[in-house]
């Protein structure tokens, strides 16, 4: 059987020293006949924090449309509320609504880095699915290059029966006629 060794020089052209880390676990996990598949989801939600967790329901719920329209009749309502008291003099916001655009601005204040954090982590498991990806793909080649090699071994064996057959046969095909002369 080959060693990681043999098999580094083999299919990478270099020593297994030379190969980077994922490049020796994955033909490390190839030689061992081992899987490399795994659900990165379940992996990267098992590693949120609390905070990771509400951080990606708030820009869940902020980037839906049942918040969007339900913001919009809040704004809605905000105003008609304000405009029809205005006119009895006991709107507690009067026109141009100052205090609604102060819990706007909070809002947004407090939505934007939320958001962004949410978007960084959902970058950072993009790039992990992108690295597991890579990683069973190096094994997939790995395992086709090693079928590849034992396919051209096999044929390269009987290649070599079937000159020795040719060979034997050749023999007494020559042998026959050496008799019949």
């Amino acid at each position: 059987m080959s060693t990681i060794e043999d098999i580094s020089h083999r299919l990478f052209n270099k020593p297994a020293a030379a190969l980077g880390a994922v490049e020796r676990r994955v033909l490390g996990r190839a030689h061992a006949r081992q899987t490399l598949s795994e659900d990165v989801n379940a992996s990267f939600v098992a590693s949120q924090s609390f905070g990771d967790r509400l951080a990606d329901q708030i820009a869940r719920v902020g980037g839906s449309w049942a918040f969007i329209i339900s913001f919009l009749v809040f704004l809605a309502a905000w105003a008609l509320v304000n405009t029809l008291l205005l006119t009895q003099s006991e709107a507690f916001d009067p026109y141009p609504f100052i205090f609604l655009n102060l819990v706007l601005s909070m809002v947004a204040a407090l939505q934007a880095p939320v958001i962004m954090m949410s978007q960084n982590r959902e970058a950072a498991k993009d790039r992990l699915n992108a690295s597991k990806d890579y990683e069973v793909n190096l094994k997939s080649e790995i395992e086709l290059i090693s079928l590849h090699h034992k396919i051209d071994d096999v044929l390269l064996k009987e290649i070599a029966t079937l000159q020795a057959n040719i060979a034997r046969l050749h023999d007494r095909l020559e042998a026959y006629e050496n008799k019949r002369n």
